[in-house]
Formats: C-alpha cells, structure tokens, sequence
C-alpha cells in the first residue's frame, strides 16, 4: 500500500510539474502506446489502457478546475483517482505484465527519489 501511495505521489508530481512549467503531456494513446511497447501488450489491452487513460484525463481536468489554484485540494482529491488508474491497469495486465509494470514503476520512484528524472 505504502509503494503504491508512493507511485501515485510520485505520478502527480510529475504531472503537476510538467503542467506548472506548460509542458505538453502525452495523449492517453501515447500513455498506453509506451506500454504496449514497454510490456508487450495486446491490442485488446491497449485499448482498454486507453480507455481508462481517458477516463483519468476527463477527471483529473475536472478536479484541477473544482481546485482553482489550491495545491493541497488538488494533491488529495487526485491520489485516490491515481490509485484507481493503477488499479484498474494492473487488473487488464497479465500476471507477469503486472510484475514488469510494479518493477517499472518502483524504478522509476527511484530515480525520481535521487533526482534524476524519469
């Protein structure tokens, strides 16, 4: 639980950085190109992944604009959401997909923990 919390904290932050500095993010199709690359997936799950991305997107706009500006309402009503997403991807993957998934993002908490990007 406290890895996942982790995951999702370090998924917002990524996200609210690269919003802050205006940066463009990835499409939900882009989102769930790269792990159909990165895990081999199939179609069928890459275009359920793209949906749940969707889905995510359509929320996570609402609650930036409910938040108005507030940081902290932000932060809290986005992680549950965050841990849904994860969630709801780790159920289309496979068992040995999911691993390679939770390894992945473990990994890449890491290098965020040591400053070195994604």
């Amino acid at each position: 639980m406290k890895k996942l919390l982790l995951m999702c904290c370090f998924v917002l932050g990524i996200s609210a950085a690269s919003h802050a500095q205006g940066m463009m993010r990835k499409s939900p199709e882009e989102r769930a190109k790269d792990l159909q690359t990165q895990f081999k997936l199939t179609d069928d799950q890459t275009a359920k992944i793209t949906a749940v991305y969707k889905e995510q997107v359509t929320k996570m706009d609402s609650v930036r604009t409910a938040a108005n500006g507030d940081r902290d309402a932000m932060r809290s009503a986005m992680r549950p959401m965050m841990e849904a997403t994860n969630a709801k991807i780790k159920a289309i993957l496979t068992p040995e997909q999911a691993a390679a998934y939770d390894k992945a993002m473990k990994e890449r908490m890491e290098r965020m923990r040591q400053g070195g990007g994604q």
